[in-house]
């Protein structure tokens, strides 16, 4: 079996649409939220930070924990637990050269993502829209007793919604 996936990843609305990156992944071209994985010595909200900066070249600020969220892929049977935030958009550095995996990055409304289902890296794009369109948040204290979250990895299985 497959250790655990742990990510993180960035909810940024403004004016009715989600900033989204279409990326290189298992030889496809999918859209996913701008996120990635939280390095050793990192906090969640910092890598969501490092990952979207180094995503979409945008600038956020961190603002509420949306959830916790478990996928398990339907043929390998990997687990993905991905911890999500809502962030706010600040601006962009125009200067900055995206990861090499990252298409390009994009604006579109919850609709535009739903027509869109089957290009998404995994249901858990959608299903976190919709949680963060619906209101939904997780108490800032939900992670505070698991850091560093690397090594409490099954305690977060068990508090994350099954996508």
């Amino acid at each position: 079996m497959f250790p655990t996936d742990l990510t993180v990843s960035a909810i940024i609305e403004d004016k009715g649409n989600y900033l989204l990156v279409e990326e290189r992944a298992g030889g496809r071209i999918v859209l996913n939220q701008p996120g990635g994985h939280i390095e050793t010595t990192e906090s969640p909200e910092r890598a969501m930070l490092r990952e979207v900066l180094e995503e979409t070249a945008c600038i956020v600020s961190c603002r509420d924990l949306i959830g916790v969220y478990l996928w398990i892929h339907p043929q390998t049977r990997q687990q993905f637990l991905r911890i999500v935030y809502v962030a706010d958009f600040i601006g962009v550095d125009e200067t900055r050269k995206l990861d090499e995996n990252i298409v390009r990055k994009l604006w579109l409304s919850a609709d535009d993502l739903q027509k869109r289902r089957n290009q998404l890296r995994s249901p858990v794009v959608l299903r976190c829209v919709q949680d963060y369109a619906a209101g939904r948040r997780q108490a800032d204290h939900t992670l505070t007793g698991l850091m560093p979250v690397q090594n409490h990895v099954d305690a977060m299985i068990a508090h994350a919604h099954l996508v």
